[in-house]
């Protein structure tokens, strides 16, 4: 099979690529091609910044503000939205205009190593409790408000320290 076929049997097989892909593909385009994700520098009233417990394979494990990789065709406003959603469980505000870019590469992988991270500064008000689900503070998506950086905050958002 050549490259010509490998992409006309990919298209058939992945009818809705603005959906989701299957993982093997994600990976693959991973590693060709910087990601574009956005993150979310949640803060409420208090300067208080909602920060998620992360635990998984390439990231390790450590507090990291909310964050997701736009997908195709899908504006950055809409992916804040759906992270929102998706990690926090609430809609957020947010300004417009993202307040820092960064461009993280990890030199040791070859997949999900090169992103191109868009911060946006979102704001929920100090009543927003998060509901956690039955969470322990050390199981993945656990949400918890801090009034300083902690010090287990994942190393590729140390760029956002001062921040929060």
């Amino acid at each position: 099979m050549n490259i010509t076929e490998a992409i006309a049997f990919l298209n058939k097989k992945i009818p809705n690529r603005k959906k989701s892909l299957p993982e093997e593909v994600f990976f693959f385009i991973s590693g060709l091609t910087p990601l574009v994700n956005v993150d979310l520098l949640i803060k409420d009233e208090d300067g208080q910044t909602l920060l998620s417990w992360r635990d998984d394979q390439l990231s390790g494990q450590g507090w990291h503000l909310p964050g997701g990789i736009v997908r195709y065709k899908e504006t950055l406003e809409t992916r804040l939205k759906k992270v929102a959603q998706a990690e926090v469980g609430v809609e957020v505000s947010f300004d417009p205009i993202p307040i820092a870019v960064n461009q993280f590469i990890n030199h040791k992988r070859d997949v999900r190593s090169h992103f191109v991270s868009i911060l946006f500064k979102c704001f929920l008000t100090r009543t927003f409790i998060p509901i956690n689900r039955g969470l322990k503070e050390t199981d993945p998506g656990y949400l918890k408000w801090h009034g300083s950086c902690p010090r287990n905050l994942l190393g590729c958002h140390h760029v956002y320290k001062d921040l929060i």
